[in-house]
Order: C-alpha cells, then structure tokens, then sequence
C-alpha cells in the first residue's frame, strides 16, 4: 500500500512532539477529537460516553471481560448497566463479553464487542500519546511516531465502521 504524508496534519503533529501536551485545545490533538474519538466514543446512552472519554482522559476506566471475577453489589439500575445480554451503550439486546467501569467504583457497565472495540481503540491512541507525552518513546524518528499515530486513527476509524475482531 502507497502511503503519502498529508503535510499539514504532519506539521501540527511535529509542533506537537516539539511539547507534548495532553491537552485537547492544540491544533494537532483538537484535530484528532474532532474527526476520530468524538465519533468512536458517541453513543445512544450520551452521558456514558462522555463518561468514557473523561475516564479515559484521566487512565481510570477499567475494560475487562465478564467472569473475570465475581461481580459484585451493584448500586446502579439494571437498565443503565444492561447486563450480559444487553449493551449499556448501545441499549441493543447483544451478547456483552466484556464490563467497563469508571475509577473505583463498584458499578459495571456491560458493553458489546462493537462498543468494545470503540472504545480499546481510543484508549489505544491515548496509550500510545501518553508514551510521547511522558519521553517513553524515543528510538523512533518523528515520522515513524506519526505513521504510529495514523495507524491508531485508522483502528478508531475502523472501530466506528463497525469492523472489529469476532474474537473480542
């Protein structure tokens, strides 16, 4: 596959690994909430995903597969979590294979693969820029880091597309 640098978007992320910044306002991250996590994390039940993003944000939600240990006393309404059948995010009746929660809090939500793989796709991206931000990446070169960054936009563009892996 041909590839060519869009010689903007390469510039905003070159001023942006110049000073790294988690904050959402610079050119090169506004970008990338506007046209990839705003439309990965939008989903029927708002107050949730906005949620996410901010649990996201702070590296405080947990995903974790269901049966993974036993559940325990959940204070929020069987309608908000859904449950191992019916996704907290979609409010379509689903085989959920996977909970998401919020900090240390003991409500879990029950999600399905497809809001799964939206989700692991964004917190993906925010891993990835964590480790720039921090000075964890350092033996590649700005283009390589970029290609890197490309590459998790096209998983959270393909996880909005509704492609994901059966096996999630």
């Amino acid at each position: 596959m041909l590839m060519a640098v869009d010689s903007q978007l390469f510039g905003e992320f070159k001023a942006w690994k110049e000073a790294p910044t988690l904050d959402r306002s610079c050119s090169f991250l506004e970008r990338i909430y506007r046209e990839d996590i705003y439309p990965c994390l939008t989903f029927s039940k708002s107050e949730l995903g906005s949620a996410i993003l901010e649990a996201v944000e702070q590296n405080t939600l947990s995903v974790e597969p269901v049966g993974f240990q036993p559940l325990p006393v959940v204070k929020a309404s069987a309608v908000e979590c859904g449950g191992p059948k019916k996704c907290a995010l979609s409010g379509q009746t689903k085989t959920c294979k996977h909970r998401i929660k919020f900090g240390d809090s003991s409500s879990y939500y029950y999600v399905s693969p497809y809001c799964r793989y939206r989700i692991t796709a964004v917190c993906n991206f925010f891993t990835y820029i964590r480790y720039i931000h921090q000075g964890l990446v350092k033996q590649q070169d700005a283009e390589q880091m970029f290609w890197e960054v490309m590459q998790l936009r096209r998983e959270m563009s393909l996880a909005k597309l509704g492609y994901y892996k059966d096996q999630l």
